[in-house]
């Protein structure tokens, strides 16, 4: 299990900028974010929610919502991207990923709003989950996009990841990548805190 203090959800907040120098804030999912994230995945095109999610749907069925809005439940956690439009805080990217202690990886999946493909967005939670990624001990960070999604695959190629055939599926492909950042060159200040607490908690954990 990983051993981030989950009490108080803001710790692990963090302020990014778009390529053109908007601010976003990533942070986890909190139960108010319901019907926002709802109305998220809504509001993208056919296309998107295809390559988010293989397949055909038109919302969150109830089961996946829920487990969209679990923090910490079976190591698996939900973060959104908020900016503010026209005075409300509105989600405009979701990342979901997962940490496997027993192979020292970390899974993970995002989308960004249609609107604002363009602003880096995507690269700036990539690099985002690269950080949390060396904050809970991964060694690897990987995932799985269809071979069609040019746009998925741009980003990892750019991102340093390396491709490798999907084990089960011939449409998808898999790209991954090794970290090997210390806890002490970790970017975001937030994780970089949460790796040395948990080093600290830990003095066998990598430094």
């Amino acid at each position: 299990m990983s051993t981030l203090r989950l009490e108080d959800l803001k710790q692990y907040s963090d302020v990014m900028r778009t390529r053109h120098g908007e601010r976003l804030d990533l942070r986890f999912v909190e139960p108010r974010d319901t019907d926002e994230l709802q109305h998220y995945f809504r509001s993208l095109s056919t296309h998107s929610r295809y390559n988010r999610f293989f397949g055909a749907v038109s919302e969150l069925p109830k089961g996946l919502l829920r487990d969209f809005l679990e923090v910490g439940e079976r190591d698996r956690f939900t973060i959104v991207a908020t900016m503010m439009v026209d005075g409300f805080e509105t989600i405009v990217a979701e990342a979901r990923y997962a940490f496997h202690t027993e192979t020292a990886t970390l899974e993970f999946g995002l989308s960004v709003d249609d609107r604002w493909h363009g602003h880096g967005i995507a690269t700036a939670l990539m690099k985002n989950l690269e950080c949390r990624a060396a904050a809970l001990g991964a060694e690897h960070m990987f995932g799985d996009t269809l071979r069609s999604n040019e746009a998925m695959v741009s980003l990892a190629r750019k991102s340093g990841f390396a491709f490798v055939n999907h084990p089960d599926d011939w449409k998808l492909v898999r790209f991954d990548k090794e970290i090997s950042v210390g806890p002490k060159e970790i970017p975001c200040a937030s994780w970089r805190l949460a790796a040395l607490s948990r080093q600290a908690d830990n003095p066998s954990a990598s430094a």
